[in-house]
């Protein structure tokens, strides 16, 4: 992990200063930027989700998905956090927080879109950084990658009746057709388009080995670009909504409170059932990170896709507009620190697990033999 990925935090929070700062000293220039959408997508902030995206995309190998029987516990224990808990707790917690707890500090009427912004976020398991995780805890490349490709697989089909599903738990009515577009411009295209990338680089190259040196080679070139995309998508949705954070900075306060309970609620949920069942810990740790942490770039997408991203709009009716974006953006500040405490956590704990070298690995090493 670089040092620039390690203190990803950091740089979120210096982009969220310049977006604040770029909402002030040039509000024409946000507004000019939001009015480049057609229907529900912004073209500007579309570009950049597709600079985040594609890198992982390209990292995902579907042959792997052939050897999924060879250990199912892991990705039991993962598709469970994931499509079965992760988010309902989500929503549960949201509607928690922002109807109760938290409604006398809030707007009236803008609680649905808290809610809607966390729903977002929890339906979204991760794709790019639990590689990271799953480096740093010594876990088995070849098994997460697995579990990656199938909840990609999931994803495509499960995501957006989820969404349309939880949101009825609010007052705002699912735009389908945003919500499906947003599916298939954030998650089938770039998927497709890094498939076809990596058949590509792998077919060139002569040999298994040969091809993913390459496809590790070529995801190390673009892998900035995606750091760039998540960065700017930041100082743009924080732009946008800078006089609503400037008015009410405790809300950011009140959207990490939950978003951090659910977090460590899930990663403890996925830890104790991969220890309570032996699974050993270079499949139990990524399969409990991979259901801790989120598709937070699906997240924003979808939520900007679905309320927008007009700062005259949202100045007016006190931010109700871009909350939801809002909510997803502050999952990536919170994000970060946390999964960084709960690899440190793992890398202690490793002792509370068998050590097994997976099948997966050792197939895969016959194969590149």
């Amino acid at each position: 992990m670089s040092a620039f990925e390690r203190y990803l935090s950091i740089w979120v929070a210096l982009a969220i200063i310049a977006g604040l700062a770029l909402g002030q000293i040039a509000p024409g220039l946000v507004s000019f930027l939001a009015s480049l959408e057609y229907g529900s997508v912004n073209f500007v902030v579309a570009v950049l989700i597709w600079f985040m995206v594609f890198p992982m995309m390209v990292g995902v190998d579907f042959t792997s998905l052939r050897r999924v029987h060879e250990r199912p516990k892991g990705l039991i224990i993962t598709l469970a956090v994931n499509w079965l808990i992760k988010p309902f707790t989500m929503a549960a917690l949201g509607v928690l927080f922002f109807d109760y707890v938290f409604a006398p500090f809030i707007e009236p009427g803008t609680s649905g879109q808290y809610i809607a912004g966390m729903i977002l976020l929890g339906a979204a398991p991760c794709t790019a950084m639990v590689f990271v995780w799953s480096q740093m805890t010594k876990g088995d490349p070849n098994y997460t990658l697995v579990q990656v490709s199938l909840n990609d697989v999931i994803m495509i089909f499960a995501y957006a009746p989820i969404v349309a599903l939880l949101l009825g738990v609010t007052d705002i009515t699912v735009p389908w057709d945003t919500l499906v577009l947003s599916v298939v411009l954030y998650i089938v295209v770039p998927l497709a388009a890094g498939v076809v990338t990596r058949l590509y680089l792998t077919r060139s190259a002569g040999s298994p080995v040969m091809g993913e040196a390459a496809v590790n080679a070529f995801t190390a070139r673009v892998k900035p670009f995606s750091v760039v995309g998540l960065l700017a998508t930041v100082v743009l949705l924080f732009g946008f909504q800078g006089e609503v954070i400037l008015s009410q900075p405790l809300v950011i306060v009140m959207i990490a409170i939950p978003l951090l309970i659910q977090s460590y609620g899930m990663f403890a949920v996925a830890y104790w059932a991969a220890k309570a069942w032996r699974v050993p810990h270079n499949v139990a740790a990524p399969c409990a990170m991979i259901g801790t942490s989120n598709f937070f770039e699906l997240a924003v997408a979808v939520a900007i896709g679905l309320f927008g991203l007009n700062s005259i709009a949202a100045l007016v009716l006190f931010g109700l507009n871009s909350i939801a974006a809002l909510v997803t953006v502050v999952g990536v500040l919170v994000e970060v620190p946390v999964m960084l405490s709960l690899v440190w956590f793992a890398n202690r704990t490793k002792h509370w697990f068998p050590a097994e070298e997976t099948p997966i690995r050792a197939q895969k090493s016959k194969e590149q033999n």
